[in-house]
């Protein structure tokens, strides 16, 4: 393959989702810029990028990947990817506006329903997109980024995404191709009103999932998101094997039963995994509660109602933010279920 034909992608905000996902797009054949956190991209420089997965892949990216910190180094991409946190959303989309070419595809890989719009909004002469990521990355090492657990990316079946599919796809990761990233955004945020569960736990995700109290304190975020999400005439499309409207009840087994169908289900987990939510808790960054389970409290406001589960959980990360210890399991389970009766 010639350079002048390869797909130039620029990753903006490379952290541990758009390190991983920029070194897998340079590992099958890409021209890649991550545009990112110093801290990230010193440990690049000294140790290589190197990305695995749980499957056993383990490659260390041969490569060359342009490292910076400037957005003025995105000016030559054919396709941007947007990585930041949903608060830097509107930031980071100002910060390309004066360097981007009318007409090139930037492709939110965030949390969040909403970062769609706050990039179209800054960016009115690109056109915005919504990707998926439904896995979560960790630093295994400097340099060296894991995914964790699986499912593919999900993306739009616009024509404007071909190139980028293909490049996924040589990189190992193929992408699934959606119609409706509406509902595809709506279906990730229900799995992401884990991340707070999982933060506020101070544990691993297998260690939470095997604890039935913070199973069903899940359980109780996402049946009060789908009831709102109905009322409001949105249909939030499934991201994992088992169809969303069965999570609540999956979730609320006994350990012995949602153990026997979670194996069915493939429903595996990296036993080192932790949500972004409880890495940014760790590090003492704010976290994006404000863009999940308050995208729920949100919508619960629109329709003229309210959703205490997660304005609860919103509540208690604000907490954990200020340095509230981890909560038990069962206390948790406890606290919401307390919120619903108030």
């Amino acid at each position: 393959m010639h350079d002048k034909d390869r797909l130039s992608i620029a990753v903006m905000g490379a952290g541990l989702i758009g390190c991983y996902i920029g070194g897998v797009l340079a590992a099958g054949g890409a021209r890649v810029t991550l545009i990112g956190r110093p801290a990230y991209l010193a440990a690049i420089r000294a140790n290589g990028l190197r990305v695995s997965d749980a499957s056993g892949r383990d490659t260390l990216v041969a490569a060359e990947v342009v490292l910076t910190e400037s957005p003025a180094a995105a000016a030559a991409a054919d396709v941007v990817l947007i990585t930041v946190k949903s608060d830097a959303t509107a930031e980071a989309a100002a910060a390309l506006a004066p360097h981007i070419a009318a007409g090139t595809p930037v492709l939110s890989l965030q949390n969040g329903a909403d970062n769609v719009a706050a990039i179209a909004a800054a960016l009115p002469e690109a056109r915005a997109f919504a990707g998926m990521v439904p896995f979560s990355v960790a630093e295994r090492g400097p340099g060296h980024f894991h995914q964790a657990t699986g499912s593919p990316v999900q993306i739009g079946t616009d024509p404007a995404l071909d190139r980028f599919a293909d490049a996924l796809t040589a990189g190992g990761l193929p992408p699934v191709r959606s119609a409706d990233m509406d509902g595809v955004l709506w279906g990730k945020l229900l799995v992401n009103l884990n991340n707070a569960i999982n933060a506020l736990s101070g544990k691993t995700l297998a260690q939470e999932f095997a604890d039935r109290d913070y199973r069903r304190a899940w359980a109780l975020s996402i049946a009060e998101a789908l009831d709102l999400l109905k009322a409001a005439g949105i249909r939030p499309a499934s991201v994992l094997p088992l169809p969303v409207e069965r999570m609540p009840l999956l979730l609320s087994l006994p350990n012995f039963l949602y153990r026997r169908i979670a194996a069915r289900q493939k429903a595996t987990v990296d036993r080192h995994a932790r949500t972004s939510m409880a890495d940014d808790l760790a590090r003492g960054r704010r976290t994006e509660v404000d863009h999940l389970n308050g995208a729920v409290v949100r919508l619960a406001e629109r329709l003229g109602r309210k959703a205490p589960v997660n304005a609860k959980l919103v509540e208690l990360m604000r907490a954990a933010e200020a340095g509230a210890p981890p909560i038990p399991g069962k206390r948790l389970r406890q606290a919401l279920a307390a919120s619903t009766r108030a």
